[in-house]
């Protein structure tokens, strides 16, 4: 059990390093556990986190959201597999589809560990909201709409660039890794934003009751309520 928990440590803190030699040695098979441990940081970084978001509107809503925050990253990895892979090949990143795939989860891995560092701080954000049943809750609502969209994008940027690192180690030209880059993010991006409107609520409407799915998860989408949540607090 020690020995275990020793490798999963070292292999969370090459990830966390971004070292780009020590990181192609993932992509190459050289280190074991490597697909188990960007799993394991996604469901725990993305898990914890994700409750930190349903907490506004309660406990359940806390736990519906731990659940579904892993499964959107998990879900839109998976489901850009094919895609990945061959935007890979033709921006020419030196990476087969397996590796590309490892690379993208590890990427993913990077933002869950952030995400699971910056909890603490969405608690105390969590704390100096307006709480819901008062008359600010709609404000509150859209400030931790907000403020979430801030954190997992910070989160995001922290892992691409470790993702990017690696790419100008493995591609023939800082070209290749930049397109390779940006084609992946474009993929991701609005699989990922979908992914998460279809398994909304991820804080929970105030004036909606708690749910594990909406009862019409299809209608609408994320970047018009992101559009809506600015209205609301600026007007």
């Amino acid at each position: 059990m020690r020995g275990v928990l020793s490798l999963i440590l070292e292999r969370l803190r090459e990830l966390l390093a971004g070292r780009p030699e020590e990181i192609f040695g993932w992509l190459s098979g050289r280190s074991r556990g490597s697909w188990a441990v960007c799993l394991l940081a996604i469901w725990i970084g993305c898990g914890a986190y994700g409750a930190t978001i349903g907490l506004w509107r309660s406990g359940e809503q806390a736990v519906f959201t731990a659940v579904k925050f892993p499964l959107v990253v998990l879900l839109t990895c998976g489901g850009n597999v094919l895609l990945n892979g061959i935007l890979a090949q033709v921006c020419s990143s030196g990476l087969s589809f397996r590796q590309s795939t490892l690379a993208i989860l590890m990427s993913f891995g990077v933002a869950a560990m952030v995400l699971l560092s910056l909890s603490p701080l969405t608690l105390f954000l969590l704390l100096n909201t307006p709480p819901l049943g008062s008359e600010a809750a709609e404000t509150g609502h859209s400030l931790t709409l907000l403020a979430h969209v801030g954190v997992i994008a910070f989160a995001g940027w922290a892992g691409n660039w470790n993702l990017y690192r690696l790419l100008k180690y493995t591609a023939p030209s800082t070209l290749n890794a930049r397109s390779t880059l940006f084609a992946w993010l474009a993929g991701n991006l609005l699989l990922g934003s979908q992914v998460s409107w279809i398994l909304r609520p991820f804080i929970g409407n105030p004036n909606l009751p708690v749910q594990f799915l909406r009862d019409d998860p299809f209608w609408g989408g994320f970047y018009e309520q992101v559009w809506r949540s600015l209205m609301q607090l600026f007007s």
